[in-house]
């Protein structure tokens, strides 16, 4: 109790020190618009698979899911922060440390020095020390139809060294991390521009894609209005979202995977994977049961898939000639997941088929590695971009809950528009 009463706090002083130590803008820039959700493109680097959204002097930050920071390499006319390091700021800064970090730590001296805080990669997983700044993301302001003005949100991010951003986008300055952290970029932003915590994410598939944080009013009413929700869930700790997933089936028929297993670790979504990772107790009865009903189809009308030669890191490849195609992707089984709640999340073959190379597709689920069946350390499966691409995913902090929405095969991510109202 004592911690999330000490966590609490530390959110105030953030939104406290959003709204009192900010830098004063340059004449002639745009007054701050407070009170509407921010939007900002998004785009997929076809070399990595990562998204990224701008962010200011014509650079980018990595979209991360799971994140619990803002950081970057800070660049002049950031302004360094006069924050402790005994502060509950710093505390926020410093709770959720990348394994392998070091431990945060005041030392024995004086508490009064300035917070240094442990950015990471989160593809490489390398961390470094780095102060807390006080920087800019440029963006806009949006009505839920098209983006209304030019937004400069203020934001505590931390530095870090350029050697961070290996094996990020060319192009990239640092990361934005959307995790549920008070330090996150959802709750800063709502912080300083007076919204609500949550934000909608459709990742794209090709591009652009679309980001909103505060709240609504969401794009295409006529789909959001009915959206289904499911809760969201915190696990050990950490601050990546979970979901809980009370069944998986393939079309009408369950895969033998019980709630118990699938509660033993949960399921975690994540942008920074490509694809999904399971734990074997669930990658086995899974495979196992979609190489079966993909070899049943036939009798149903669909053309015989013909496995091929895999492309690591996959197991099941096959000739994309003899899979054909509908509406939903390549003709294979729907793989839905039953979430806690009652509603049904689908994911066609858009969302798990990918293509390796010409002429050869794989089912985009890999089997974990180094983790037994049943460790609950680790999650039973990790969603990854391929299966939240195209979708609607309103992820609200205040409520709890996650909205998601598959778009109709005629509409994609790519439908919001981007040109700003008279």
């Amino acid at each position: 109790m004592a911690r999330l009463l000490l966590l609490v706090l530390a959110a105030s002083l953030v939104a406290l020190a959003s709204c009192q130590r900010l830098p004063v803008l340059a004449k002639g820039l745009p007054v701050l618009a407070k009170g509407l959700p921010v939007l900002a493109p998004v785009t997929k680097d076809p070399a990595t698979s990562l998204y990224t959204i701008p962010f200011h002097q014509g650079a980018s930050l990595v979209l991360d899911i799971a994140g619990p920071l803002v950081w970057s390499t800070c660049q002049r006319g950031d302004l360094p922060t006069d924050i402790p390091c005994s502060s509950p700021t710093c505390l926020l800064a410093n709770a959720y440390p990348a394994p392998g970090c070091p431990a945060p730590s005041c030392g024995s001296g004086s508490h009064d020095k300035q917070c240094t805080t442990y950015p990471s990669n989160p593809v490489t997983g390398a961390c470094a020390a780095g102060s807390l700044a006080r920087t800019t993301l440029i963006a806009d302001t949006t009505d839920g139809n098209n983006p209304v003005s030019q937004v400069y949100v203020r934001i505590l991010a931390a530095c870090a060294p350029r050697k961070l951003l290996a094996s990020l986008p060319r192009g990239s300055m640092g990361v934005a991390g959307l995790g549920g952290s008070g330090l996150a970029l959802p709750a800063q932003v709502a912080s300083t521009q007076k919204v609500a915590n949550k934000f909608l994410l459709c990742l794209p598939s090709g591009g652009p894609g679309v980001a909103i944080f505060g709240g609504g009013p969401l794009p295409w009413p006529q789909l959001t209005q009915s959206m289904p929700y499911t809760p969201l869930v915190t696990k050990g700790g950490s601050p990546a979202h979970y979901i809980s997933v009370k069944a998986i089936q393939l079309e009408d028929t369950r895969v033998s995977v019980s709630e118990r297993v699938l509660a033993t670790g949960g399921v975690m979504l994540s942008t920074r994977l490509p694809y999904a990772l399971l734990r074997h107790d669930v990658y086995r009865p899974l495979v196992d049961a979609f190489t079966k009903a993909l070899a049943a189809q036939p009798a149903n009308g669909a053309p015989v898939a013909r496995a091929v030669k895999p492309v690591a890191p996959f197991e099941l490849c096959y000739d994309t000639k003899s899979l054909g195609n509908n509406p939903g992707g390549y003709w294979v089984p729907n793989v839905g997941m039953t979430l806690d709640g009652g509603s049904d999340w689908w994911m066609t073959g858009k969302n798990f088929m990918v293509d390796v190379k010409p002429g050869t597709a794989c089912v985009a689920f890999v089997e974990m590695k180094g983790v037994e069946a049943g460790d609950g350390r680790a999650p039973a499966v990790i969603l990854g971009g391929a299966q939240l691409e195209e979708l609607v995913l309103d992820f609200d902090m205040e409520k709890k809950r996650l909205g998601f929405l598959r778009l109709p095969h005629y509409m994609d991510c790519s439908r919001f528009n981007f040109t700003r109202s008279a």
